[in-house]
């Protein structure tokens, strides 16, 4: 079955112009997105800043996000917090703004044992209709999703499915045997283990490098949803240096830097975030024109 959220999401980045949220060029970021084959847009995720994005600019990415998709691309909105009171607040606001879905990190910080972690989701689950993307990312959040609980989860109906980036790809193989729902969307959250989950039985990727070469990111994920593994793997292999090279310093800022290169907006961040080093500017300079992407 073809999922809602399955293919190339990009983990949209926010763009900023002297500190400020820079409207146009968000709105011009999402219109090249659709242009140019992305399956979905992730808005004020962890690539997207959301940690250091105000409550009302949150708001305002996924308005403006969803505004502009206008149908033609589900929007997946980034609404977590380790404050469940919070994350409702996120998400009724991304459902009003016309949001598809919301994603949902694990709560953070508050490093909650499983039981809690469920309550957490429960709780996010039970003040909304729209469908849920649960994210784990213990190398952030420091709590892990077990697989356990995953399943407990997903006889919740609007418990829609999971963005692994755990780097675990065992993890995919353990959750099928304990979800039988053919709704379930398995997504991962690693660039460089795209292709590997989509053999284990993921259907997609929440994409950091899909920001500054989303056809090839597109083109990956299409060759695995047609069985081409052989020339997802050789396509794979080239896009590598790149995702590499996107998480080699603190992200979003290689990401950043990458876009300006192609125009889409400035390579501001906001702190703690700093601007990369020139070395690193160097090796994404060459990584983008060995891809042809400048």
């Amino acid at each position: 079955m073809t999922h809602l959220f399955h293919g190339s999401l990009v983990a949209l980045i926010t763009p900023f112009k002297n500190g400020k949220l820079d409207e146009n060029a968000l709105e011009h970021m999402v219109e090249w997105h659709i242009k140019n084959g992305t399956d979905a847009i992730v808005p004020a995720g962890t690539t997207g800043e959301c940690p250091t994005l105000t409550h009302e600019e949150h708001m305002r990415v996924v308005e403006l996000t969803a505004q502009v998709a206008n149908g033609r691309v589900p929007v997946l909105a980034g609404a977590g917090s380790n404050n469940p009171v919070e994350a409702v607040a996120l998400t009724q606001a991304a459902e009003k703004a016309g949001a598809d879905g919301v994603l949902h990190v694990a709560g953070y910080y508050n490093r909650p044992d499983q039981n809690g972690l469920y309550a957490h989701f429960k709780m996010v689950h039970d003040e909304t209709s729209l469908p849920i993307i649960v994210y784990n990312i213990p190398g952030r959040a420091v709590v892990n999703v077990q697989a356990a609980t995953l399943a407990k989860l997903a006889i919740l109906p609007r418990i829609a499915g999971i963005k692994d980036a755990t780097g675990d790809l065992e993890r995919p193989w353990i959750e099928r045997q304990l979800i039988k729902r053919e709704d379930f969307t398995w997504l991962s959250g690693n660039d460089s283990t795209q292709v590997a989950y989509n053999v284990s039985g993921g259907c997609g990727c929440i994409s950091v490098t899909a920001n500054i070469a989303p056809v090839l990111v597109s083109k990956v994920q299409r060759l695995c949803a047609e069985n081409k593994w052989e020339e997802a793997r050789k396509l794979q292999d080239q896009l590598m240096d790149l995702h590499t090279l996107m998480f080699k310093e603190p992200s979003p800022g290689p990401a950043k830097y990458a876009a300006s290169l192609l125009g889409l907006c400035s390579e501001e961040t906001r702190l703690p975030v700093l601007p990369i080093s020139d070395v690193l500017r160097e090796a994404i300079k060459k990584a983008m024109q060995k891809l042809e992407l400048i």
